[in-house]
């Protein structure tokens, strides 16, 4: 529909109206609009149909039924009918405004203030609230709300994975060198990383795609290595600045950590068990030191909790190792876990050294007993007999239940055995 030339009519003015206009309020005293049939028909195929009706021809006023939040709103969208089609769309000042008037004028088909509406708010910033009042409205407008959503719909795969890639090199810090002033973003990108793989069947096809896989395990051995380059330049630093020191450690294992929650997301975490148990003699060496024994607390919790984590997927079969790995890997953590333990519980009075979460003390136990016990009986010997030698020292990890689930094999193995040969 063309705008009408509105030469000589502007909008309230009764000397040239030749009909009046009411959005009807209940309980109130209603307020007249003096208006023009030709604008009015030309700009609202709504109002061309009512004023084409014998009685409004006779009695020159129309009357619309409006609820008190919409008022306003069906006001401004009579008042833009009068301005020439380059003026509407400058006369909206917030997306809130527009919304109200697009509500009205679809409701009143007209297509030239609908068409500007769209075309503010398609350019406009939304908040969370304006976005699910323009879903709403949008459902009632058919084709002309495509320009509306397009900013809402899900991008194509290939759109996703490359920000994915992207989102993985900033929240890993690949990016050399990586400012500090960034820090915020990293942050960000891990947060929205957890988000998108959060149980979505879209996010897996882009998961599962090898482009993206390769960079998440060349984030992993990365981290890994600044984990133990971090660790070889401990010494010195610790010199100069202990707190600046394990600060730098803790950030680094801070981002282990997180890649190891997408790695378990992702089914990856094979490469996280594996590339962690190749450095764990190494980060042992370094944080027993006699040089640490009396600091670096922070760092000594922060590798219990992600060794928890290789535990965890060893000891419930996500991750699946030769016994001879999974023995190496409990010889090698568990004395570090019982004295950190033992020293942590002790320093707990003084209220300044970090403590074990204690539903992250019964995961890891858990995970122990899990893994002793999927062992050959020798090597479980082995382990529950160098347990019961300290166990009046350390009372963490407690084995007991290994231990006795081990006996009752142990007693029986022979019977079992034989039974089930001649069966």
């Amino acid at each position: 529909m063309e705008p009408v030339k509105l030469v000589g009519y502007k909008f309230g003015d009764h000397t040239t109206s030749d009909v009046r206009v009411c959005f009807k309020l209940i309980d109130e005293q209603p307020e007249w609009f003096s208006c023009h049939s030709s604008v009015l028909s030309q700009n609202s195929k709504y109002f061309a149909d009512r004023l084409c009706q014998s009685d409004i021809r006779s009695n020159n006023f129309i009357e619309i039924e409006c609820a008190r939040v919409e008022y306003d709103h069906f006001v401004k969208m009579l008042k833009l009918m009068y301005l020439p089609e380059e003026s509407i769309i400058d006369s909206f000042d917030s997306v809130k405004s527009a919304i109200g008037v697009l509500r009205a004028s679809n409701s009143l088909r007209c297509e030239l203030i609908t068409k500007s509406c769209i075309e503010y708010i398609e350019a406009a910033s939304w908040d969370e609230n304006e976005e699910e009042e323009i879903l709403e409205v949008a459902r009632s407008l058919g084709s002309e709300a495509l320009s509306l959503l397009a900013r809402l719909q899900a991008p194509n795969v290939d759109a996703v994975k490359n920000v994915f890639i992207s989102a993985i090199r900033f929240a890993t810090c690949m990016e050399t060198p990586f400012p500090p002033f960034l820090d915020d973003l990293k942050t960000s990108a891990q947060e929205q990383i957890d988000f998108m793989t959060h149980d979505d069947d879209d996010t897996t096809l882009v998961t599962m795609d090898e482009d993206v896989r390769s960079v998440v395990q060349e984030a992993l051995t990365k981290l890994l290595s600044a984990l133990k380059t971090g660790l070889d330049l401990l010494a010195t630093e610790f010199d100069q600045s202990p707190d600046q020191a394990e600060q730098r450690i803790l950030c680094t294992l801070a981002d282990i950590d997180w890649i190891a929650n997408l790695l378990a997301k992702i089914e990856m975490m094979h490469d996280f068990v594996s590339g962690w148990s190749e450095i764990s003699d190494h980060v042992l060496l370094v944080v027993q030191d006699k040089k640490y024994s009396s600091g670096l607390w922070a760092v000594k919790t922060k590798l219990i909790e992600v060794t928890g984590k290789a535990l965890d997927a060893v000891g419930y079969g996500s991750v699946v190792l030769p016994a001879s790995s999974r023995v190496h890997f409990l010889k090698t953590w568990l004395p570090y876990i019982q004295m950190t333990k033992l020293l942590l519980d002790g320093k707990t009075k003084d209220g300044t050294s970090p403590q074990m979460d204690s539903d992250l003390c019964q995961n890891i136990e858990s995970a122990i007993v899990s893994m002793v016990l999927a062992l050959p009986s020798d090597d479980q010997a082995d382990i529950l007999a160098e347990w019961m030698t300290k166990a009046e020292q350390f009372r963490y990890p407690d084995l007991t239940e290994a231990f006795e689930v081990w006996c009752y094999r142990s007693k029986t193995a022979k019977r079992r055995l034989v039974g089930g040969l001649n069966a």
